[in-house]
Parts: structure tokens; sequence; C-alpha cells
């Protein structure tokens, strides 16, 4: 079992992860992190700038680089881009960092979420739908895979899912590390 010093999330874009772990943070008294927020900030421009002038490669090149340098770190919760799981690399940081929680959202729920959403560049497409499809056909095994526990977010309010995640916090660590 992973150490709960930090807790990663992963999931598909829209999910929810920044909101969630921000809210995790102030309420089990961690650091929250954001690692595209961080790679914006360490590049000096913005995801949809990278992809346009690097593309998906140099972006995720940018990415690996940052989730080794967060990893490294102590009682974070990270909200992870949704791609962060491509990289073996970036699986094997985030299992041995860290305790990893994928928040899990069905394709409906997603394109709601980032609907009105500038940016999102994998959604710069004539059809949404079928890229979101996509992706979360790629993705969702590996999400699964690196994945101590999936918490449901579709059709669930911030707080419900908060309260999912603490609840299943204290049920394996034995309230060890959780007061909330």
């Amino acid at each position: 079992m992973s150490s709960l010093t930090n807790i990663f999330l992963v999931g598909p874009m829209g999910v929810g992860k920044t909101t969630i772990a921000r809210l995790l943070a102030s309420i089990l008294d961690k650091t929250f992190m954001d690692s595209d927020h961080e790679i914006e900030e360490f590049s000096g421009a913005t995801i949809p700038l990278i992809f346009e002038y690097e593309g998906e490669i140099g972006f995720r090149k940018r990415e690996r680089s940052v989730i080794a340098e967060l990893t490294k770190l102590d009682n974070i919760i990270l909200s992870t881009g949704g791609g962060v799981v491509l990289s073996i690399d970036n699986r094997r940081l985030l299992q041995t960092h860290g305790y990893v929680i994928y928040l899990h959202a069905s394709v409906d729920d997603l394109l709601e979420r980032t609907a009105h959403s500038h940016n999102r560049p994998l959604l710069k497409t004539e059809n949404p739908r079928q890229k979101l499809e996509q992706i979360m056909k790629n993705r969702h095994p590996l999400y699964q895979a690196t994945a101590d526990v999936t918490i449901e977010t579709g059709n669930q309010s911030i707080r419900q899912v908060i309260t999912a995640v603490l609840t299943h916090l204290k049920n394996i660590y034995k309230n060890e590390y959780i007061t909330s």
C-alpha cells in the first residue's frame, strides 16, 4: 500500500481533479499542487500555446519533467493533467511516491463539464464526443492500473465526491492520518 504523505489525483479532463485536490488539500492540511499550472509557470506559456508550438509530444516531455520534480515533494495533493498516465515513467513515479486516486466520470458528464472551456487543446476538434471517447478508451485502463482506488464523480456534487474520498481514506488508513 502506498504512503498517504502524498495524494495524486488522475483522470480525464473535466472530471474535477483540480477542484477536488484544492479542497482536499485544505481539509487535510496539505499543499495543493497542479501539474498543468506548474508546467505553465515553469515554461512561461499556456498549455494551449505549448501544444500549438511544440505539439503533444513537446508538452508530454515537459509534463514528465514536472511530474519527476513534484513527486519528490512531501505532504502534497497533486492534480495531474489528463494524459499524465500515458508515460510509464509518470505512472511509476505516481505509484511509488503517493496514494493515487482515479476520479472517473462518463463521457456525457465530461462533455457537459468541458463544453465551455477554451483551455482544452485536445478538444479543439469538430467532434469533441468522439475525441473524449477515444481518450477514455485509451486511458481508462491506464488510470485503473495506476490508481489505488477509483472514485466516481458523475452526477455527484463536489461535496459528495470529497466525502467519498475522505471516507475511503479513513477506511484504508484507519484514521491514522485523516482527522476530518
